[in-house]
């Protein structure tokens, strides 16, 4: 059975939220293992310089580094604005082939709300993009949940997928 991990920098503190990504994650263990990995988030301020931007996105990358670092070769897709657009179809095909190519855990990366480092974004093998609008991580989280229970409802054939 595929390994499906997701990192993410951050807590979810909305039980609404939260009760729907377990629902998701309840979908998927059907057909994957799936567990979610967090790591604390650095406190950004409202007026902050460049420097503490790029100090933040190190601190918290380092943290996913350190936790991606335990996981015996991943193949690591980061979710990141600057990453490929993929359709649903094409999302469900991805997981399909990492899977088949000898892969047998998918690690997915959500960064912090300033961004992932470019150390952490450049140890992913690939980058994709859900949209090119900005959407706060905790709702990346959702939307990545729904997106891979879906594309096991796509690879099965299974009636989910319009």
């Amino acid at each position: 059975m595929l390994n499906i991990k997701i990192m993410c920098v951050g807590k979810i503190k909305d039980n609404n939220l939260l009760s729907l990504i377990f629902e998701y994650l309840k979908r998927i263990s059907k057909y994957a293992k799936i567990e979610i990995i967090e790591v604390e988030d650095e406190k950004v301020n409202q007026n902050i310089s460049n420097l503490d931007i790029q100090i933040i996105k190190e601190k918290e990358s380092n943290k996913v580094l350190n936790k991606l670092n335990k996981i015996n070769k991943p193949y690591i897709i980061a979710l990141d604005l600057q990453g490929k657009n993929v359709s649903s179809t094409q999302f469900a095909s991805k997981i399909q082939n990492i899977s088949t190519n000898g892969y047998s855990t998918i690690v997915f990366l959500i960064g912090g709300t300033l961004g992932m480092s470019d150390e952490l974004l450049n140890k992913s093998n690939e980058k994709i993009c859900f949209s090119n609008l900005t959407f706060p991580h905790q709702l990346i989280r959702l939307f990545l949940c729904e997106q891979i229970f879906r594309a096991f409802k796509i690879i099965n054939n299974e009636n989910y997928h319009h």
